[in-house]
């Protein structure tokens, strides 16, 4: 459980540091979010979600969490 909680916290800081460090780039880049084809925008998550279950699942085979 204390793995579980300490990965949200770092996902939350991860994804609030670019609001924190450049709001104005942040916008600029929501909004040619808005303009991409949901077709792109699923493939951009699905590789997102790829890259990251292969990075947990090495972290947890190379023992760094042990």
């Amino acid at each position: 459980m204390k793995l579980l909680i300490t990965l949200a916290g770092l996902i939350l800081i991860l994804e609030g540091l670019p609001y924190a460090a450049s709001p104005e780039s942040m916008q600029r880049w929501l909004r040619q979010i808005l303009e991409m084809h949901p077709d792109q925008l699923r493939r951009v998550g699905l590789i997102a979600m790829t890259v990251g279950f292969a990075l947990c699942y090495l972290a947890l085979k190379s023992g760094l969490f042990a």
